[in-house]
C-alpha cells in the first residue's frame, strides 16, 4: 500500500504533553459528557485545555481526574495509527476539529482501548512514556473549565 497522503501539521507539540491531552479529553467525556475540548495550548513546561461546561467540577472530581489520568498512564496502554478514509471514519470519532482542506485520509490515533480520534500530531509509543501528571490549576468563568497541567517525564 502506498503511503498515505496527509495534511501537514502545524504545530510541534511535547509528545508527553500531547498524549496526556487525549486522555483528558477522553476522561472528560466519560466524567461530564461534554466535548473533546476545542481551545488547548499544549507545551513543555505547561499545557492547558478548555471545556464548556454547565458547572464547575468540584475539588474531588478535579482530583478524579488527575488520578484517572495517572492510573491510565501505568496502565502502559499502546498509542497507535491507523489511517482511514473520510467515509469510513467509525462512529465514535468526531471530525468536527479537522480543518476544511483536510485530507481524504484521515489518521486515528488509538490509546489503548481507552481513546480515538482523529490527529495528526506527535505522541509517545505508550502511556508510560509521559510520566507523572499534574493538574497545576483550573479555573471556571462563564461555562469555560480550563486545566492547565504539566507532566513530568519518565
Amino acid at each position: 500500500m502506498a503511503d498515505p497522503i496527509l495534511n501537514e501539521h502545524n504545530k510541534a507539540e511535547y509528545p508527553p504533553a500531547h498524549t496526556a491531552e487525549h486522555l483528558v479529553n477522553q476522561t472528560m467525556i466519560r466524567m461530564f459528557g461534554c466535548e473533546r475540548s476545542r481551545n488547548t495550548h499544549i507545551e513543555r513546561k505547561k499545557s492547558k485545555i478548555n471545556y464548556n461546561l454547565p458547572v464547575c467540577p468540584t475539588p474531588e472530581q478535579i482530583a478524579e481526574i488527575e488520578q484517572t489520568i495517572n492510573r491510565l498512564i501505568a496502565e502502559d496502554l499502546p498509542v497507535t495509527y491507523e489511517f482511514v478514509t473520510r467515509d469510513n471514519v467509525p462512529a465514535e470519532v468526531t471530525l468536527a476539529k479537522l480543518p476544511d482542506d483536510a485530507s481524504e485520509t484521515i489518521r486515528l490515533v488509538r490509546i489503548g482501548d481507552y481513546d480515538i480520534c482523529a490527529c495528526i500530531g506527535t505522541h509517545v509509543a505508550s502511556t508510560k512514556e509521559i510520566g507523572a501528571f499534574r493538574i497545576t490549576s483550573t479555573s471556571y468563568n462563564e461555562g469555560s473549565f480550563r486545566i492547565v497541567f504539566k507532566v513530568e517525564g519518565i
